[in-house]
């Protein structure tokens, strides 16, 4: 009862902002104040005041911007769908079933309704797949329909190129309209008539990746690539449609994606989101060379954290944006993965599993030996600038795959976790310095991230 009461309040509330966002943004935050009882929302609010008591801040002209440029109904069921229904209600229930299980429960769930793709980018494990794997309709319903009973109202697509299947995705979003999709999608696929399909669902929103200009877009993904990325942009900005970047920073194109010519050439496409990932060398087509130096990972660290007050977009690090989330969001902590084979994987990035949706529920995935090797052992590393089992602190998966007995998911060149994990050796430990000094400075605990570092060094080593 608690929840509908604040459900119809936010309603209200969002009804009084929209009809005059810039006059009614400051009174707002009163109500907020009073809904927040338990004072979960503290630093949020928080930071909401110290941006709206700015006219010329970035965040303040971001906010604005979704009443400038964005449809009148997509943004309404956003903000029903997105932040009532997944942040607050989904949230609420998440919180609620941790609390009552010792197992983890994710916030949003990613999954891949196909392998298939029509490009063959460079160093992408997709690619051994081809179009071989698929997940019917009635399954990736029934993950949604699963999802929801535990409170998740957030679900995206990867694939392959998810958007080969767009007429699927549509008829999710049709049933589901309580929820709120997304997908990374090479953008090549958007075209007028899935726009105005997504105008008229309300509720799906595109990721669209790039590689940074023409060039290093092409040399990856193909000729011409840049061009379609390029047109689907337009066509969402003149549909006033939301949609965002996903940037994939490898050691060819850093610089690029981390500069600001880059991304205020996105903002004027008219990107509202950039979600920043590295490379990660997993599979039997991986480049290890394409892997950052840690040099270049922490000048994506500085930049990210720049254009945060600078910039009029919202960014997100999926490795480095450890520290606001205490670590590793893998494993069902935060999110998991569903692959095209319907196999069950705590993270996108690393692939195995000893379970499938098609054998197993999500809560008894949730609660088999691999998924528990990552609740029991989160976070890895100390340094929440260090979160991953793989990449930054590789033993740790070698262990908890050991113990678990997980499988790797890769039907056509299995990969040994050992030789996998030695891929990111040298890497991990490189950034371990680089890491601990940033850490440092923030934390002002040398001496204890020093003797960590110590530790984590020897386990290497010994892996």
């Amino acid at each position: 009862m608690n929840e509908k009461l604040s459900s119809a309040g936010l309603k209200i509330a969002y009804t009084y902002l929209d009809s005059n966002p810039e006059k009614n943004i400051p009174k707002l935050m009163g109500w907020v104040d009073k809904l927040d009882k338990n004072g979960a929302w503290v630093d949020q609010r928080r930071a909401v005041r110290e941006t709206i008591e700015n006219k010329d801040n970035n965040w303040y002209r971001l906010i604005l911007s979704l009443w400038d440029d964005i449809d009148p109904e997509v943004r309404k069921t956003f903000f029903n769908n997105f932040i009532i229904n997944s942040a607050f209600i989904g949230w609420s229930k998440q919180e609620k079933l941790r609390k009552e299980n010792d197992y983890s429960i994710p916030w949003a769930i990613l999954m891949d309704p196909t392998s298939a793709c029509n490009l063959k980018c460079t160093g992408c494990w997709a690619a051994e797949y081809g179009n071989r794997l698929s997940m019917s309709l009635e399954t990736l319903d029934s993950i949604v329909e699963q999802g929801k009973e535990l409170g998740v109202y957030f679900y995206l697509f990867s694939g392959g190129e998810p958007l080969v299947r767009k007429k699927d995705i549509l008829k999710l979003c049709e049933k589901h309209k309580d929820c709120m999709f997304a997908a990374f999608t090479n953008g090549t696929l958007i075209d007028e008539e899935f726009a105005d399909e997504m105008l008229r669902v309300k509720n799906f929103i595109p990721a669209i990746s790039v590689e940074g200009f023409e060039e290093a877009t092409d040399s990856r993904r193909g000729k011409g690539t840049y061009q379609a990325v390029v047109r689907a942009m337009e066509i969402l900005k003149r549909k006033r449609l939301p949609f965002g970047m996903s940037c994939c920073y490898t050691s060819r194109n850093t610089e690029v994606i981390g500069s600001e010519e880059f991304i205020d050439d996105m903002i004027a496409k008219g990107a509202k989101f950039a979600w920043f990932f590295t490379y990660m060398p997993v599979g039997a087509d991986a480049v290890p060379d394409l892997m950052v130096s840690d040099e270049q990972r922490a000048f994506m660290y500085r930049q990210i954290r720049k254009f945060r007050g600078t910039k009029s977009i919202f960014t997100l690090d999926f490795w480095n944006d450890g520290e606001y989330v205490e670590g590793c969001l893998a494993g069902g902590r935060r999110y998991l993965h569903i692959n095209a084979a319907g196999d069950m994987e705590p993270c996108a990035f690393i692939h195995y599993t000893d379970s499938n949706i098609y054998k197993k529920t999500l809560v008894e995935a949730l609660k088999s030996p691999l998924f528990m090797q990552y609740h029991k052992n989160q976070p890895f590393n100390g340094n929440h600038l260090r979160p991953c089992p793989l990449l930054d602190n590789p033993h740790r998966l070698v262990e908890m795959v050991d113990a678990s007995e997980a499988k790797s998911t890769d039907f056509i060149a299995p990969e040994d976790v050992h030789g996998l994990s030695a891929k990111c050796v040298k890497a991990s430990e490189k950034w371990a310095v680089t890491a601990d000094k940033i850490w440092e400075e923030k934390r002002g605990c040398g001496e204890c991230n020093n003797s960590t570092r110590k530790e984590e060094k020897s386990k290497l080593a010994a892996g």
